[in-house]
């Protein structure tokens, strides 16, 4: 009996008409079902080398699909290298030229780390054009920003002169070198640290700065188990000098992050709540300077990006105390002696959620 007589025979004693070429297709995917795959499939590309980070790499991924950067204020050791390179390996272009995995359409490489240092010049950062005695000609050599995610380690440590250089490039994704502007990637992401507990030799970051971030995340030790594990898997990651095996396409990325955009749903009343938000803070006697409307501009598709990964296709009040913090931290300059942030925000979130919650009950 052949496999055709077998098959033909099953159907036949079910009752049932089967399309044969139904049950080889691919199950179909909705836009948004993709993008959540895309989401997942990056956090856990970076989990295969990361332990114990499971929240950080969230918000990560969060801040590089809702188009922001991140600033991590961590301790030395806490693998914020491996977090960065391991997220910037995972992002694989559609055609590479197989040079240091630099994509042939933008010449970006995937990972440029850049350790900041109170000598670094601008252009050790952005590029530096080099004269070609050949050629008899100016040719621009590229810096370490032009890359799909950029390791910006202690950048609190380099003059501001240096800090401002990162400004247009994070702002617009373009850096402009004698009066020629030079395109980034689409995917241009910063993971920048500082470290809290080393204040010698460093310059605070200037607010402008500070606003280009659209999280701040405070890094604290990982917890028993998992530093358990990290030791017992160290030596297999270290020996290890290969990529995550898992990689998603730039164009994946990029398709997940207007899938998101477009089609889960911001209620005007979250819209509304993070207006008082914003205003109940910058008219509280606590609060020296309060947030800038680019932060919630900038927080609209994180919280966005936060509900898909939650299976959810609308934002709930639950994305915004999940990322509001994370967004106002470091935005936030409160006055001598007004005590702990968290409990300011956690008492001028009181009323605009409440009411957001009866809104969301009509």
């Amino acid at each position: 009996m052949t496999p055709d007589t077998e098959s033909s025979l099953e159907v036949a004693t079910t009752g049932l008409s089967v399309d044969p070429t139904a049950l080889e297709a691919p199950i179909s995917l909705t836009p948004l079902s993709e993008a959540q795959r895309v989401l997942h499939q990056l956090i856990d590309a970076v989990k295969q080398k990361v332990l114990g980070r499971d929240d950080v790499i969230e918000l990560c991924v969060i801040a590089l699909v809702a188009d922001g950067h991140v600033l991590l204020e961590d301790f030395p050791g806490s693998g914020k290298t491996t977090l960065a390179k391991t997220l910037g390996e995972a992002i694989v272009a559609s055609e590479m030229n197989g040079q240091d995995g630099e994509s042939s359409a933008t010449g970006l490489s995937a990972f440029r780390r850049i350790q900041f240092t109170p000598d670094l010049l601008p252009s050790d950062v952005t590029g530096v054009p080099v004269f070609d005695p050949n050629e008899n000609s100016f040719h621009f050599r590229r810096g370490p920003l032009f890359a799909h995610v950029v390791l910006a380690d202690e950048i609190n440590r380099t003059s501001p002169k240096v800090q401002s250089a990162m400004l247009e490039a994070m702002g617009e994704k373009q850096i402009t070198v004698d009066n020629t502007t030079y395109p980034l990637g689409d995917l241009f992401f910063v993971i920048a640290t500082q470290n809290p507990l080393d204040l010698a030799g460093t310059y605070p970051l200037p607010t402008p700065q500070l606003d280009r971030f659209l999280f701040k995340i405070t890094m604290q030790h990982i917890d028993r188990d998992a530093e358990l594990a990290v030791l017992d898997s160290h030596l297999a990651i270290a020996a290890s000098s290969e990529p995550a095996p898992i990689t998603v396409k730039q164009n994946d990325i990029l398709a997940a992050r207007e899938t998101i955009k477009k089609q889960v749903a911001i209620d005007a009343a979250v819209k509304t709540a993070l207006v008082d938000i914003s205003r109940a803070l910058r008219e509280d006697a606590r609060v020296l300077q309060g947030n800038s409307t680019r932060s919630i501009v900038l927080l609209l598709p994180a919280l966005q990006t936060a509900a898909a990964l939650d299976g959810r296709n609308y934002v709930s009040a639950s994305d915004i105390e999940r990322l509001l913090p994370r967004v106002l931290g470091h935005r936030i300059e409160l006055t001598p002696g007004a005590g702990n942030f968290e409990k300011i925000l956690h008492d001028v979130m009181a009323k605009p959620m409440e009411e957001l919650a009866r809104a969301t009950l009509r």
